[in-house]
């Protein structure tokens, strides 16, 4: 399996995604700068890693939204390249349309870094067959706008498409329905706040993050 980490001022969690990719597929991930304006040919994966992409200036993933790889990653994305989007990665998803919706402030304001219980809203997904439907799951956060918000009829789509991929256990911030992650209507774009790349491995707290990688190589 062929990899690509983007990479942009703030990016914090791109060793983290490289190291998930890695020690899941054998491969170093090809490391792609925001100012580049091609990806390399033939990759079967583009994560987009959490941070704080330019600052979070504006809004979280607006000016990334507008970085000069972006138009690669969209095409890419159209002819059915598999993207993963986690944290400030799915804020950029929605910002350039990739998936529906938005990010907000989260509800009570403050910075949630911890834990949490997450409940597997489907496993037919090129990223989430490696667990079952309703599993609970443990993945940690670290978000400041991980409130996840659609209308009502964005949410039902999302229901009756089957595209919500992850829900919050218990909601942490906010977010309509619980919504931790969702993915497109073709299956192939994934967009979540929790980290599965922190999440790898059982001496590090934790391994039910490895099982999306592992879907993906799968």
């Amino acid at each position: 399996m062929k990899s690509a980490v983007l990479v942009f001022p703030g990016s914090n969690c791109d060793r983290d995604m490289a190291v998930a990719l890695e020690t899941v597929t054998g491969k170093t991930p090809h490391m792609v700068w925001h100012g580049d304006s091609t990806l390399p040919d033939g990759l079967d994966i583009i994560a987009i890693p959490g941070g704080f992409s330019y600052g979070d200036y504006l809004r979280s993933g607006a000016m990334a939204s507008r970085a000069n790889i972006i138009d690669a990653v969209v095409k890419a994305a159209n002819s059915g390249v598999n993207v993963l989007g986690v944290c400030n990665g799915f804020q950029i998803l929605t910002e350039i349309g990739l998936l529906p919706g938005a990010l907000m402030r989260n509800e009570n304001i403050d910075f949630i870094c911890k834990d949490v219980a997450l409940s597997v809203g489907q496993s037919q997904s090129v990223f989430t067959s490696g667990y079952k439907k309703d599993e609970t799951i443990t993945i940690p956060v670290a978000h400041h706008d991980g409130n996840y918000f659609a209308d009502d009829d964005g949410l039902n789509r999302l229901e009756d498409n089957d595209q919500i991929a992850f829900r919050y256990a218990k909601n942490i911030n906010g977010s309509a329905r619980n919504i931790a992650g969702i993915l497109n209507a073709h299956g192939n774009v994934l967009g979540m706040m929790p980290h599965p790349e922190r999440a790898i491995d059982s001496k590090h707290g934790g391994a039910d993050g490895l099982r999306l990688f592992e879907s993906l190589l799968s």
